[in-house]
């Protein structure tokens, strides 16, 4: 859920999802009936959710770059499939109405027999929104987990929230970004109340527009982390519910002194502890 996917890229082609033919379109009682191949794109209110802005294709090669292509990168699942939500526009900006019909998007295709199972939102601002609230709630009811970034305001979300990360919801797991050296970055927010875990989200190359790779950091590059994990999990437990996911994601942690006291788990992302691997 972000500025759409380059799903023409390399390193990402083979795992976009496309809309199998055996599930109908989308459409929507308000906005009438869309060719969802691709995904959706909430701006144009189209199946065509190109990314013009760089930063959703950054955030899908964390969680899924082809893995043993001899090219680029590799995410941290090799072989998954990722439904590319654009409403954030070629400058980086969003309307909450068009987050909204994203994850209502979402909604209506699981409930057509889609298996989405994780939302990564790379995004968001101190306002809050009680539509969005409940589309996300809504998103949990669906089995759908929802993984959003702390900010980047180096601030502690348990007294100036961050939305979405900040609901108070049981399907909403937020994630702030870790150093090179496992040290809370700079830019981080942190709350050890509303802060759920950390991954590493500094100086971080992944894919990007016109078939290249660029270094970014930021609590949008750790949020796809702890999302891509959320997908190792389901890809050998894959009808665990949002609770028994979330509760393996942040049972997992690696505890870092660093993070004690500004995270709630107290830990780093750890993959293969997450997946059961010994």
């Amino acid at each position: 859920l972000d500025s759409g996917v380059d799903y023409l890229h390399p390193d990402l082609i083979k795992n976009i999802w496309t809309r199998p033919q055996e599930v109908a379109a989308y459409n929507d009682p308000e906005l009438g009936l869309i060719d969802d191949r691709y995904g959706y794109n909430a701006i144009e209110n189209s199946g065509d959710p190109m990314d013009d802005n760089g930063h959703g294709t950054h955030v899908a090669g964390i969680i899924g770059a082809e893995g043993n292509n001899m090219i680029g990168i590799a995410g941290i699942n090799w072989n998954v499939r990722i439904m590319p939500l654009k409403f954030l526009s070629s400058g980086g900006f969003g309307t909450t109405k068009d987050a909204i019909e994203c994850i209502n998007y979402a909604i209506d295709r699981k409930r057509a027999g889609v298996p989405v199972r994780i939302i990564n939102a790379s995004w968001g601002s101190t306002r809050r929104s009680r539509a969005l609230e409940d589309a996300i709630r809504r998103a949990g009811e669906e089995g759908i987990l929802f993984v959003a970034a702390a900010g980047n305001n180096s601030s502690n979300t348990d007294i100036i929230p961050h939305y979405p990360a900040s609901y108070r919801l049981p399907n909403v797991v937020s994630v702030a970004a870790l150093d090179r050296h496992d040290r809370l970055a700079s830019f981080s927010n942190y709350g050890p109340k509303s802060v759920h875990i950390a991954a590493p989200g500094a100086e971080i190359l992944s894919t990007w527009l016109g078939n290249t790779y660029e270094e970014h950091s930021g609590t949008s590059m750790a949020t796809p982390v702890v999302a891509g994990v959320a997908a190792l999990v389901l890809s050998v437990e894959p009808d665990l519910s949002v609770k028994e996911l979330r509760a393996k994601l942040l049972d997992a942690v690696d505890p870092l002194d660093a993070l004690s006291g500004k995270v709630a788990s107290g830990g780093r992302i750890n993959a293969a502890r997450a997946v059961g691997a010994r």
